[in-house]
């Protein structure tokens, strides 16, 4: 299992946010969020927005520490890169890879 976890450094909603990722597979991504109780509407494309306050209990669960460079280039090295466009289902933040 590879899930990567970036620096807290990304400011929204009066918060600052992570982001989680998988260099593997969106499955194990997804079931990584479950068992820790991350919402379904925290996935965005290719990764799911944690607030500052979880990170510490995400890493402590084996998520990896990588910089934001990082881990954009290793979920693109893997073919999981998702970026924003018109595209088709598969670029919709709500879609749920099978």
């Amino acid at each position: 299992m590879t899930i990567l976890l970036d620096p807290p450094t990304w400011p929204a909603r009066g918060k600052l946010w992570s982001h989680l990722v998988s260099d593997r597979s969106f499955d194990e991504l997804h079931a990584f969020a479950r068992a820790y109780g991350l919402p379904e509407r925290g996935f965005h494309r290719d990764h799911y927005d944690v607030p500052q306050e979880r990170y510490a209990e995400l890493l402590a669960a084996g998520a990896q520490p990588v910089s934001s460079r990082e881990l954009v280039a290793r979920i693109a090295a893997a073919g999981l890169r998702r970026r924003k466009s018109p595209a088709g289902p598969e670029q919709r933040p709500d879609h749920r890879p099978g």
